[in-house]
């Protein structure tokens, strides 16, 4: 049962729908992959335009979620990024450092938590599996296809469960 008297929410990727990690991708490229190095560069992530202004655009209307599939350990370095980006504040949902489930069983699964009480507008991703199982449940999806696709970062957060 949704809250009517409360704003819908708008949820947002980070990873490459927010922050442009091509610069940290290297990391993943080699064997075995850096995930230290992986995640301590992401506080220099630039900023991808087109994300941070959907964003802002949502604001108006919807109150922000941010849902990421990185590690919990990652929390500090992320709420610094966003407010350095002067993203508006809202619920981070990040990955347990300890879970290594695909991204789209976990990001579907907060999805439907936050559906419970919520009418959840959007869903904004670049993670095309998590995309198609969130639409399959029913929610609106607007796929971030605004940075080039990494084969090592898909591995990773549908393999591995890395990110």
């Amino acid at each position: 049962m949704t809250d009517s008297n409360k704003r819908p929410i708008a949820v947002f990727d980070l990873d490459n729908t927010l922050a442009d990690t091509a610069h940290r991708q290297r990391f993943l490229e080699r064997k075995p992959r850096d995930w230290d190095a992986f995640f301590a560069a992401a506080p220099d992530d630039p900023p991808i335009p087109e994300g941070i202004a959907l964003v802002l655009e949502s604001a108006k209307e919807c109150e922000i979620v941010y849902l990421t599939g990185r590690p919990e350990r990652c929390r500090r370095d992320t709420l610094d990024w966003l407010a350095a980006q002067g993203l508006p504040d809202g619920r981070v949902h990040m990955r347990r450092n300890d879970d290594r489930r695909p991204a789209r069983r976990t990001k579907l699964e907060i999805l439907r938590s936050l559906a419970r009480t919520r009418d959840v507008r959007v869903l904004v991703d670049d993670d095309e599996l998590v995309c198609e199982d969130a639409e399959r449940a029913g929610f609106p999806v607007v796929r971030a296809h605004w940075t080039a696709p990494s084969a090592a970062l898909e591995t990773a957060q549908e393999v591995e469960g890395r990110t």
